[in-house]
């Protein structure tokens, strides 16, 4: 399982537990909570109507009296209220008064007058000081059928003479508790999605960073190192610091290798060739002959002193992580590249055809008019005398795409795949070998440019070299 889910599913468990337990509670304390609320109602009431009926209580006649002509005006007075969505429209009390005996001597529903109610919770304790209150189902067989009683005293100078007691149903109360169980329930689903959503785009922003980490890791596995990136955060950019260390450490230590036996294999011919000349001068051969030794010797040491100060340019270049990039023009390169090899053009009477483009990059200008020289210079000397060579560019979807065309010898089969390792070379027409490090700096140039080289033999004769360039350099 990838790290951002892992992450997600722990960070969604937590709140959905978190969240689970706060529900809970809030949907348990809901009904006690209006039951309670609604208790404290009743006894305001009960304790309003027993000063009410305690008047009718003492006239003897408590089923004709003020009392009972308020609730009779009520029961023919219809009503509408809309609390919050639950619509009222009856009254739901139901009131009775008792005498000191506890037997009921009104009854606002006339459904309980004369029974004797001393031994219900609500007027056996109200009768004796206490606090009277009782639930009881009004259908035995159905527990939503609940009613919940309070009870107060109607008293007549201190002594107690009766019991007012007001009910309500608790079914009453339902709308209420189901609509606020709704909205919590509601609300926690809502609480539970914008988590997930808060967790899914953390899990995003982490598997971004650490995606970007890792092709960076493949693109040093696979010798084409991309610049460091920045993953966004303290922890992973101290990471990514890392890997660039021993990136950077490790190419260092092969790099030192590989530049000894290369260096070394390439250096025996030169070094073999100057020691067979020294030796033959040694034996004072004719001045003609030690002249072409000489001769020999120079440009033997021309060689390695080229090789060197090549190998040294394109080891500073490997090290390098990144560039600093500003507007290059592509026709000024050209204009710098054509003046620089004129001689050399005119002397293999070559030509060199290229026309205004009106392109610009964004790059380091140095490396891009040394790694065109280099693939020019390939052209030259692969490009028989009176041949052509074409410099192109075309930009396209914000990419530049630089061409060198020649009418040469092209690319040998055996030669495609090996093209681009150091010190690799082909012979020229003249039977001499360059150091070998051209195109391999081309392909750090290509590199540092985030873009890339290729070269293909052309169907009619002659190899096209393609630099292409992407963004943000372009």
């Amino acid at each position: 399982m990838r790290i951002g889910m892992r992450l997600l599913l722990g960070y969604f468990l937590i709140v959905a537990i978190a969240a689970w337990f706060v529900l809970s509670i809030f949907v348990q304390e809901i009904k006690p909570g209006v039951r309670r609320a609604t208790e404290g109602t009743l006894i305001d009431t009960a304790t309003l109507l027993a000063e009410v009926g305690r008047d009718d209580l003492l006239a003897g006649n408590p089923q004709e009296g003020k009392l009972a002509q308020a609730f009779s005006r009520l029961h023919q007075r219809p009503f509408r209220a809309n609390i919050g969505g639950i619509h009222k429209v009856r009254n739901e009390y139901h009131v009775y008064m008792t005498d000191a005996r506890g037997r009921v001597v009104f009854d606002s529903a006339g459904l309980a007058v004369g029974k004797d109610y001393a031994r219900w919770n609500d007027v056996w304790l109200t009768l004796r000081g206490e606090y009277g209150a009782r639930s009881t189902p009004s259908d035995p067989q159905d527990p939503e059928s609940t009613v919940m009683y309070v009870a107060a005293p109607v008293v007549d100078r201190g002594k107690i003479i009766g019991v007012l007691s007001v009910g309500k149903p608790n079914s009453a109360m339902a709308p209420v508790i189901q609509r606020s169980e709704r909205r919590i329930l509601w609300a926690g689903g809502a609480l539970l999605g914008i988590a997930l959503l808060i967790g899914l785009a953390v899990a995003w922003w982490i598997n971004r960073s650490i995606n970007t980490l890792s092709r960076y890791a493949d693109s040093v596995t696979n010798d084409t190192p991309l610049p460091l990136p920045d993953p966004g955060s303290s922890e992973l950019r101290k990471l990514a610091q890392a890997l660039e260390n021993m990136r950077v450490r490790l190419e260092g230590k092969n790099d030192i290798e590989n530049y000894v036996h290369a260096l070394t294999h390439e250096l025996k011919s030169p070094l073999a060739a100057i020691r067979g000349a020294a030796e033959i001068l040694a034996e004072q051969p004719p001045p003609q002959v030690a002249a072409r030794f000489i001769d020999n010797i120079l440009a033997q040491n021309a060689r390695m002193q080229s090789l060197v100060e090549k190998l040294l340019a394109q080891a500073r270049l490997e090290n390098r992580v990144e560039i600093v990039p500003v507007s290059v023009s592509i026709d000024a390169l050209f204009t710098r590249l054509a003046d620089a090899r004129a001689a050399t053009l005119a002397s293999r009477n070559i030509t060199l055809n290229w026309q205004r483009s009106g392109c610009c990059v964004e790059g380091d200008a140095d490396l891009l008019e040394q790694a065109l020289g280099n693939l020019l210079d390939n052209a030259i000397d692969f490009t028989p005398p009176g041949g052509a060579i074409q410099l192109a560019a075309t930009q396209a979807f914000r990419q530049v795409t630089i061409t060198v065309t020649d009418n040469g010898s092209g690319i040998p089969d055996y030669a495609q795949a090996r093209i681009f390792e150091r010190f690799y070379s082909l012979p020229r027409e003249n039977g001499l070998k360059s150091s070998g490090l051209g195109l391999a700096f081309v392909l750090e140039v290509a590199r540092l440019h985030q873009g890339s080289i290729d070269l293909r033999n052309r169907t009619d004769g002659g190899v096209t070299a393609t630099l292409i360039l992407h963004r943000p350099f372009t």
